[in-house]
């Protein structure tokens, strides 16, 4: 099971590179759940029998799942659940800047030949071969053919050296720092200028605000060598780990070569904890405006606050299908609004999901003419408001759940075609925040029995708790430049009165 991921405009800029706690995985080494296949609402949901799940002596986790999908094809993934959330202030960008050191040698790999050597057997940076850090984790990525038996092993070998080995040659980080650099100035268009204004509203006083994983430029610039040694001795540990591997292989082989390799990290003795920082609440609603002359689009949002629910059982599942009903139905509504002759807005969504480990959110977001910010929000405020107080009709839920029943069917019809990299994610996820993966035949069943019997009330229920007038803010992203009038926070809230005592058909 893959939750929506939330927002991806915002989620590809928190990810750089290529309060409630969640839930952690319960590692086995035999086949993950196959017994416990209970559909009652009380049942914790299982992870897939297809994958075997253990945990090595010094804590280090492994997934290990055959698939046929592609061919002769491995994905292969070190996950290490430590990001740039927990860098210390004089370490801001110390993560990503080490995420790169991973590719510029190891114990046994010198400098420029471990890129040579994945280049050589026909892996390209981006499709086969990548890496991620983001604000709560860092992944390593390669995809490898399965035919070779000495590719095979070293690209676990390679991953071994991610893991434990890399060389923090001083030389090496010298160098690599223009290359971050220049990486952020890239990288710095309009976007993310904007976002660095609205990041310390959306997350205002937690440490996710000013932790950006690009970090700051003048730490990249001048930090010792010990500082880049300092986060990597420190985080890369085995209990922070995982090795997952989805491909068409012999599981056993696979899970030979990860104890081989991975068995010999030796835990840290007295290691720091692993802290997950909240993100507080707050009452008033907050205000993001950012303009800037290189934007192009104009848009307006809405974000609901809320603390991450946790998904462990059955109940927790029926919850989310639920909500994927609700937010299909009224983006159904949004979207014939778009359809009218002169819409209100160019298009509008509506999303649940997490924004960062700690906190998730209800989000309504509309993408507008420059001279339309105001009309905008009222709209999809009205809409909103209109589903609270006269909910969706049985004729739009009938319909909906005629359609999400044939969705899942098709899932279920193409189980054999599932990617490999799709399995991974699923896995990376459990791993970092105890994210189910049951497999689609599991879910399908769930939904075959729940589906039918999700009433009307409940779902219309939602709207009154999803959108509350606390832990409320408000996004606005704009050209700058003369004849386009961005209103204030003042002109947003008034939109907000407006709508209050507004009468609604």
């Amino acid at each position: 099971m893959k939750r929506p991921s939330l927002f991806l405009i915002v989620l590809v800029i928190f990810t750089f590179g290529g309060c409630a706690s969640r839930n952690e995985p319960a590692p086995r080494t035999e086949k993950s759940a196959g017994a416990r296949t209970s559909l009652e609402l009380g049942a914790k949901l299982p992870v897939a029998p297809e994958v075997t799940i253990g945990k090595l002596d010094n804590g280090l986790t492994y997934y290990i799942r055959r698939n046929g999908e592609p061919e002769d094809r491995a994905e292969l993934r070190l996950v290490v659940n430590a990001g740039s959330i927990l860098e210390d202030e004089n370490q801001r960008g110390v993560a990503h800047f080490d995420e790169h050191m991973a590719f510029n040698g190891t114990k046994h790999f010198e400098k420029q030949e471990l890129v040579d050597y994945l280049e050589s057997i026909g892996m390209r940076f981006g499709p086969d071969l990548n890496a991620y850090t983001s604000f709560d984790e860092t992944v390593y990525m390669l995809q490898v053919p399965t035919d070779s038996t000495a590719i095979l092993e070293t690209a676990f070998q390679i991953l071994e050296d991610w893991a434990h080995l890399v060389s923090y040659d001083t030389e090496d980080i010298n160098s690599e720092r223009g290359v971050v650099v220049e990486e952020w100035r890239l990288r710095r268009g309009a976007r993310m200028r904007m976002l660095d204004e609205q990041l310390p509203v959306i997350l205002k006083g937690s440490r996710y605000a000013e932790r950006l994983p690009i970090g700051q430029m003048e730490v990249i610039k001048n930090a010792p060598p010990e500082v880049f040694r300092d986060f990597y001795n420190t985080w890369y540990r085995p209990e922070l780990m995982a090795v997952i591997a989805v491909g068409d292989f012999d599981p056993g082989r696979i899970e030979d070569l990860i104890k081989r390799h991975f068995s010999r990290i030796e835990p840290e003795k007295d290691a720091p904890e692993r802290v997950l920082y909240p993100v507080p609440d707050h009452t008033e609603t907050l205000y993001a405006i950012a303009t800037d002359p290189e934007a192009t689009d104009t848009s307006v949002g809405v974000y609901y606050m809320r603390d991450v629910e946790p998904v462990s059982t059955v109940r927790d599942y029926r919850r989310t299908i639920v909500e994927g009903l609700y937010n299909a139905m009224f983006n159904q509504r949004l979207d014939e609004l778009a359809r009218q002759a002169e819409p209100p807005f160019l298009y509008a969504a509506s999303a649940l999901g997490e924004l960062v480990r700690t906190k998730s959110a209800y989000m309504l977001d509309a993408g507008v003419e420059e001279s339309g910010i105001e009309r905008g929000l009222e709209a999809v405020l009205t809409e909103a408001a209109r589903v609270e107080r006269y909910g969706f009709t049985q004729s739009e839920l009938d319909r909906q759940k005629e359609q999400t029943l044939r969705n899942v069917e098709q899932l279920y019809a193409e189980r054999d075609k599932i990617e490999s990299s799709r399995l991974t994610s699923e896995y990376v996820e459990n791993f970092l925040t105890g994210e189910p993966a049951p497999g689609i035949e599991y879910e399908y069943a769930l939904y075959k029995k729940y589906v039918p019997e999700i009433t009307l009330a409940e779902v219309n229920r939602l709207a009154g708790q999803l959108i509350r007038d606390r832990n409320r803010v408000v996004t606005v992203n704009a050209p700058e430049k003369p004849g386009v009038d961005v209103p204030t926070a003042d002109q947003l809230n008034a939109v907000f009165d407006r709508e209050a005592g507004k009468e609604i058909a």
